[in-house]
């Protein structure tokens, strides 16, 4: 069975970590969250797994009903929230394309391909180089930081200036940089890398501004390697009716570029490898509702879910308020 971490709160605030194998899940005597199993794990050596086995177990926990309740928070964190970055892949799923070169068309005439279009056959024909070769950079994008993580449950809330707030099926990897610089993947998660795709529909270049929303975690961490094949199903609910479902596929047998590619050409920046800082990287998806038509409206729920995830991912989308922002000099 694959190991799954979960972070817990009780209602009292207090933090658990929860570890799951198959249908059993229990409380890892020791520890508290995921960053404190990690840094354990780095500094003995041994894996996420070695660690959770040998702290032994502090409680039987029925992680659907803890969902429920409420009580299960984003499986990664980071007290300052400036420490946890959050970034991400586009173009690289096989089909990924089709959906931005619409948005794009207008970027190109006649034959001339979109600069979408390019870089989604450049990913395909070098995004998977040979062991010890470096492929084709993906298209990368910042999303925010710690401020900007929501987790499973939690509202997901689009700017009182966005035109949109539009869900996006993904599995992000989840890393911890070591106290030598050394990137260590902790694992993978379920996620909704929610976007604005009305501003990026408008002009390509302002993908950036579109990239700057909340995030969403499903409430599982999964130890070890991703599945080269994650068959999942997004859908969105209107008062409590599905208005719109679409099965979505991921895993690099899907994947125009191998993920240790993807991973390269995030961590090759020194930036990017700040001792104790956790990052957050979306690996892109294939599947948008907004592809098909749908305009989101606050009050509906966005909801992902795929095995090997044993729970959901669901997040309700609000609109926040109005804040004017205006420069003092001094």
């Amino acid at each position: 069975m694959m190991i799954r971490l979960l972070q817990h709160r009780s209602d009292g605030g207090a933090r658990r970590l929860i570890a799951a194998d198959g249908e059993r899940a229990w409380f890892v005597a020791g520890f508290s969250d995921v960053r404190g199993l990690a840094s354990e794990a780095i500094e003995r050596g041994q894996t996420l797994a070695a660690i959770v086995a040998g702290a032994g177990e502090d409680g039987a926990v029925d992680i659907a009903a803890e969902l429920a309740a409420g009580r299960l928070l984003a499986p990664i964190d980071h007290p300052d929230s400036a420490r946890l970055l959050m970034t991400g892949t586009g173009l690289t799923h096989l089909g990924s394309a089709e959906g931005r070169d619409k948005m794009h068309k207008a970027a190109a005439a006649g034959e001339a391909l979109t600069d979408s279009m390019r870089m989604f056959l450049e990913g395909v024909e070098g995004g998977k180089p040979a062991p010890g070769e470096t492929g084709q950079q993906p298209e990368w994008f910042y999303k925010g930081d710690g401020t900007h993580l929501t987790g499973p449950g939690a509202a997901l809330s689009m700017p009182a200036f966005a035109q949109d707030g539009g869900e996006e099926p993904e599995i992000a990897g989840i890393y911890m940089i070591g106290p030598d610089g050394t990137p260590f993947r902790l694992g993978f998660c379920l996620a909704n890398e929610f976007s604005d795709h009305v501003t990026e529909r408008h002009n390509y270049l302002w993908l950036a501004h579109s990239k700057l929303r909340q995030a969403a975690l499903g409430p599982e961490l999964l130890v070890g390697d991703l599945p080269s094949e994650v068959r999942g199903t997004s859908r969105i609910r209107r008062n409590g009716a599905v208005l719109w479902e679409k099965p979505f596929l991921s895993g690099e047998a899907n994947m125009s570029h191998s993920i240790a590619n993807l991973e390269h050409h995030h961590f090759k920046y020194p930036l990017f490898r700040r001792p104790g800082d956790i990052h957050v990287h979306f690996f892109g998806t294939a599947t948008l509702s907004f592809s098909d038509g749908v305009q989101t409206e606050p009050g509906d729920v966005f909801e992902i879910e795929a095995a090997p995830f044993a729970l959901p991912l669901r997040n309700t989308l609000v609109r926040a308020e109005q804040k004017p922002v205006s420069v003092r000099a001094l």
